[in-house]
């Protein structure tokens, strides 16, 4: 298998071109899905407190350390502060909580897990996260699903720009507008539901014809489209063979023809999802 390469964040740090997304493993099951992806590869788990996994995610780490020697600096752990957790020392407690469920010392990134605009005390999130940072707690620090207006008002609030934007994106959705944003203001896009989910585009022409033309898999074809527009995808299965296929796409590359023609699926409706996170599976 091709080696995973790294994206560069914008504090200095790096993180891996593709993760692993852990919603909904929990439990024992969640334990050994979680062992199971590190042991084909993967080195970024994707995690959040309103997916009530930290604790089966950080077992899960700690075992495939211990078991196979592998060191901690080479796993990056990520997770994200819920919306009820918003004014500024919940958020800072927040942060030691997870890192706490997920039995470690440090996380090496926090996101806010949306702007939650009810409240709109997403700046004091914010200047949480940046302290966290600050005290060692959180290496890198981001957010998502954040519109390009939230993240001008956390940067002009803080002086602080994320380093990451967690968002919906995939072939029916292909946000060209936010990512336009990302790369002016150096953040990496990182992919939700980078599969389309259950509207997965596995039978579409563009899709299955790059397919056949590589052969490989659609999900790989698509994983491979994330990658190659500069998005960092975070597919999910509980299936290790299927972990193994969606890490393996960077031992081919699409034409600039396959990825215009998978880019031209998106929809004005595309998305799958537009409310509140905190009651939602994907986010």
């Amino acid at each position: 298998m091709t080696q995973t390469p790294t994206h560069q964040l914008n504090d200095g740090h790096s993180i891996p071109a593709i993760g692993f997304g852990t919603y909904p493993l929990k439990g024992e099951e969640g334990r050994d899905v979680v062992h199971s992806a590190l042991d084909n590869g993967y080195r970024l788990l994707d995690s959040a407190t309103n997916y009530e996994n930290e604790g089966a995610v950080g077992r899960g780490l700690h075992d495939f350390l211990e078991e196979t020697g592998v060191s901690r600096d080479e796993v990056t752990v990520q997770s994200k502060l819920a919306g009820r957790h918003h004014d500024y020392d919940t958020a800072l407690a927040a942060g030691y909580e997870s890192v706490a469920r997920l039995g470690l010392d440090r996380l090496d990134v926090l996101l806010i897990h949306w702007p939650n605009p009810i409240t709109n005390k997403y700046r004091e999130a914010w200047r949480a996260l940046v302290e966290l940072q600050k005290r060692g707690l959180v290496r890198s620090i981001g957010v998502s699903n954040f519109t390009a207006q939230h993240l001008a008002d956390i940067i002009e609030d803080s002086g602080v720009t994320p380093a990451i934007n967690q968002i919906e994106l995939h072939p029916y959705f292909v946000q060209e507008s936010m990512r336009a944003t990302h790369d002016k203001l150096g953040i990496v896009t990182e992919a939700w539901s980078p599969l389309g989910k259950r509207s997965a585009p596995f039978d579409e022409a563009p899709v299955a014809d790059a397919a056949k033309a590589h052969g490989v898999t659609p999900a790989q074809v698509i994983l491979r489209w994330h990658a190659q527009i500069g998005s960092l995808p975070l597919p999910k299965s509980s299936t290790p063979s299927r972990q193994e296929e969606n890490l393996n796409v960077f031992g081919f590359e699409l034409t600039d023809a396959e990825v215009a023609a998978i880019s031209g699926l998106t929809k004005p409706d595309g998305r799958l999802f537009d409310g509140d996170p905190d009651t939602h599976e994907e986010m």
